[in-house]
């Protein structure tokens, strides 16, 4: 494995350092958004803002990258999210931070984009999924291990803004530096909401509603624990332990997934972490170990849903058209996520930091009733799902990593004398 591992260490460190100067920012804005009392109507809109220029970016950053090579996007899309950082810190405004969020969201998009198809190029067809697991280890282990800077310097302070930059800067370094050849960018494919509706209804709702819990939880998560109390310290643990749950559980719920009815398994599921959004609700009244310990646990069922909506798109597909339904996946996972925070952060200025947990209940016990309801409406085919692959959300080039090994999937059902089934809504 390391031999297939080592030459792409350039493209993995860069993104490491790259996670643990954004995902630092997230939060450091949340607490430090909190300090100067700019509300959690702004602070979810900053989330919002944050991945609807993540959708634009989608856009984009293809276009750059095609214009001027993969190599200098890098540089040109980290010198972008270093000089927000800086500005962030620099001018305390939330007519600053809002557009910040937003050219941050296009610059990351452009940055994962970047890392992700070039990997995806490097990797060979046999070891590719073993490839993207290891850049999923980095990405989740780097949003936790990023969110105990936090421990760095105060919140008010200068030096975690300055981290945060230094780290994101240096990223460019070892991408930079690489001897490998860039790949080719194609075109983005045409999204198709109509036909992915049609064939995967299941798989959009899955995205629409974990997006919309999922952006609550990075725009809103270090609020809800910072007027609980828990100061910086229940902060950083509760969004590492909610990450780490979340890479934890993503195998074990994936193995079920690919040995069960996958519709099944995504009910149960949403239930499971609508029940833990419960958990959440009580947990403050137990100090930090009590929130860390529910943040882990929902965090380990509310992760591992959008990859299993990839996994029943993938299902429901052919090999031909997985690339073009990825896209309309990903346009509605991103307009949840943009909506997600702004929505929960109005409610917790109406109600209080409680919203929050609440809103990730309500979404997810509606989810687990919908998947419930379609799941009756479509036999079970166990025999012929994809694969499911544990991931993080990130640009849709994600998806070409998972390509092969689900077209292979897609292939031989298409060669059985097993039709694909659609789902009925």
């Amino acid at each position: 494995m390391l031999v297939h591992i080592l030459p792409l260490a350039s493209l993995l460190s860069g993104a490491a350092l790259l996670l643990l100067g954004s995902g630092l920012l997230t939060t450091l804005l949340a607490v430090r958004g909190n300090i100067e009392g700019f509300g959690s109507p702004f602070l979810g809109l900053l989330g919002s803002l944050f991945f609807a220029g993540f959708l634009v970016g989608t856009r984009f950053a293809p276009w750059l990258i095609q214009r001027i090579g993969h190599i200098r996007a890098f540089a040109f899309f980290t010198a972008a999210v270093t000089c927000a950082v800086l500005l962030h810190e620099l001018a305390v405004s939330p007519w600053v931070w809002a557009p910040l969020r937003l050219l941050t969201g296009v610059s990351m998009v452009g940055l994962y984009t970047i890392v992700e198809s070039w990997l995806n190029c490097q990797a060979t067809p046999a070891h590719r999924s073993r490839i993207f697991a290891s850049y999923m280890a980095v990405n989740l282990g780097s949003l936790a291990l990023a969110q105990q800077l936090l421990h760095v310097g105060v919140p008010g302070g200068h030096v975690q803004f300055a981290l945060a930059a230094i780290l994101i800067c240096a990223a460019a370094m070892p991408v930079a530096a690489t001897r490998m050849h860039p790949p080719q960018v194609d075109r983005a494919a045409a999204i198709d909401l109509r036909t992915l509706y049609g064939r995967a209804p299941m798989a959009l709702a899955v995205a629409f509603a974990s997006g919309l819990a999922m952006g609550a939880f990075w725009g809103l998560g270090a609020v809800w624990a910072d007027r609980n109390g828990l100061g910086t310290d229940g902060v950083a643990w509760f969004m590492s332990a909610s990450i780490i749950g979340g890479a934890v559980f993503q195998w074990p719920i994936g193995l079920c997934s690919d040995r069960y009815d996958r519709g099944r398994v995504i009910s149960l599921v949403s239930l499971a972490a609508a029940a833990c959004a419960v958990l959440l609700l009580l947990a403050p009244q137990g100090g930090i170990q009590a929130v860390a310990i529910a943040g882990f646990v929902y965090g380990g069922f509310a992760f591992a849903l959008y990859p299993m909506a990839v996994a029943r798109m993938m299902d429901r597909l052919d090999a031909h058209e997985i690339l073009q339904g990825s896209s309309g996946l990903l346009l509605v996972h991103g307009t949840g996520a943009a909506l997600g925070p702004l929505i929960a952060g109005l409610a917790m200025a109406q109600f209080g930091p409680a919203a929050l947990p609440v809103w990730f209940a309500l979404t997810q016990g509606i989810l687990a009733i919908t998947a419930s309801t379609m799941m009756r409406r479509v036999p079970a085919d166990v025999e012929h799902q994809s694969r499911f692959v544990p991931m993080v959300r990130t640009a849709s080039t994600a998806f070409d990593m998972v390509g092969s090994p689900a077209q292979n999937n897609a292939d031989a059902t298409q060669d059985s004398t097993h039709p694909l089934p659609t789902e009925t809504h």
